[in-house]
């Protein structure tokens, strides 16, 4: 009598409950979990020879490594490679690597690296937008009185963070003096040392004036989106003040919102082009890194929600991820309805919370602390 079998795929299971269920060695179940982890790992620039060692290496210990074709003819100087494996496989492939040359003992360390369990709890960076044009509410908390009463409402919904912008970052929007900026911005920030709020401030400008005038009087991190390319010297004040840095990727030194720019593979583009920036703003002293892949800013839809849906590739980076979809044009709504642009920002930002990005940045706190206390009740 034939049988019928059962089969379910497992996708993002807790796999040591999972194995506990079916009875295995609870004994041994810690390190037989990473036979059942697997990662892809691209790995950019590598030589022939450290691209031939590592497939071998890969080869020997029953994972796989992808290379360009003409490797094994030497007759391609420099590769990228996709490195393929369960955990147990990819630490075993480091372990060898340790003693080959060609530098290959540093690659070890990063793919180590790189199979460390992400276990953060994402945190909420409520706008504040000050200015009188903003893409979402510009105007509503343009005078010091609104802008004040609205950053205390911000601490009260739940944010962990609160990012003041005096700069409007909407389609074709022109650029704000830095003097005007810092006009904006200090009443605020002078309201919050007067009332001894301790929450982090993060001041969202491209100038290096306005950077080392907040930084001098309360806030504690600079919102760059232009990833330095704006105003480079915005590193230096940063660095100077030992402070932290968000690292934004867009294209030029100009706001962008139009989407009209065309990559070869946006993922690829944005990380590699973060990765410099990092290297830059390092080499300047900064410490303390969060980067942000851009959404909206010199991406189409298509490219937005590419990045969306493997933002969990920027983990890589090394640093803290940032996420900020919210009410921008990807949610496909041209109207000026703000309530339902929160929910469809809930949505997407649901699938963020669960690849525990670092970062959400939202308009409505409340909302999005709502729903981070449900995943607090339930998620592992």
């Amino acid at each position: 009598m034939s049988k019928n079998f059962l089969i379910k795929q497992l996708s993002d299971a807790d796999y040591l409950k999972e194995l506990d269920l079916i009875g295995f060695d609870r004994s041994y179940a810690h390190k037989a979990v990473d036979k059942f982890l697997y990662k892809n790992l691209k790995i950019y620039d590598l030589t022939t020879p450290q691209a031939n060692i590592l497939k071998q290496t890969a080869l020997s210990v029953g994972a796989d490594c992808a290379t360009n074709k003409e490797v094994i003819t030497s007759s391609q100087k420099i590769s990228d490679v996709i490195l393929t494996g369960s955990f147990t496989q990819l630490k075993k492939i480091a372990v060898k690597l340790k003693h080959q040359p060609f530098s290959l003992s540093n690659l070890a360390d990063s793919i180590e690296e790189q199979l460390k369990i992400k276990t953060n709890k994402t945190k909420i960076v409520g706008i504040l937008n000050v200015t009188a044009d903003s893409f979402s509410d510009g105007g509503k908390y343009n005078s010091t009185e609104t802008a004040c009463k609205r950053f205390t409402e911000l601490i009260e919904e739940g944010a962990d963070i609160i990012d003041i912008g005096a700069e409007s970052t909407k389609p074709h929007a022109k650029g704000v003096p830095s003097e005007e900026q810092i006009k904006k911005i200090m009443p605020v920030l002078e309201y919050a040392k007067k009332n001894n709020y301790t929450i982090p401030i993060s001041i969202d400008t491209r100038s290096s004036i306005v950077a080392e005038c907040v930084l001098e009087n309360g806030a504690s991190i600079i919102n760059d989106v232009s990833g330095l390319k704006y105003d480079p010297r915005v590193a230096e004040i940063v660095a100077n003040h030992n402070a932290q840095l968000v690292i934004q990727h867009s294209n030029g030194n100009e706001i962008n919102m139009s989407g009209q720019n065309f990559y070869e593979n946006v993922t690829d583009d944005v990380f590699l082009d973060l990765s410099r920036q990092i290297t830059y703003a390092k080499t300047k002293g900064v410490e303390s890194i969060i980067v942000d892949p851009g959404i909206g800013f010199d991406k189409n839809t298509e490219d937005n929600f590419k990045i969306i849906n493997r933002i969990s590739e920027f983990y890589s980076l090394g640093y803290p991820v940032m996420l900020g979809v919210s009410r921008k044009s990807l949610l496909g709504i041209n109207s000026d309805d703000n309530e339902l642009k929160d929910i469809y920002t809930l949505a997407l930002n649901t699938l963020a919370i669960e690849h525990r990005v670092d970062y959400i940045r939202v308009h409505n706190v409340k909302l999005h602390r709502k729903l981070l206390d449900i995943y607090k009740c339930n998620m592992v």
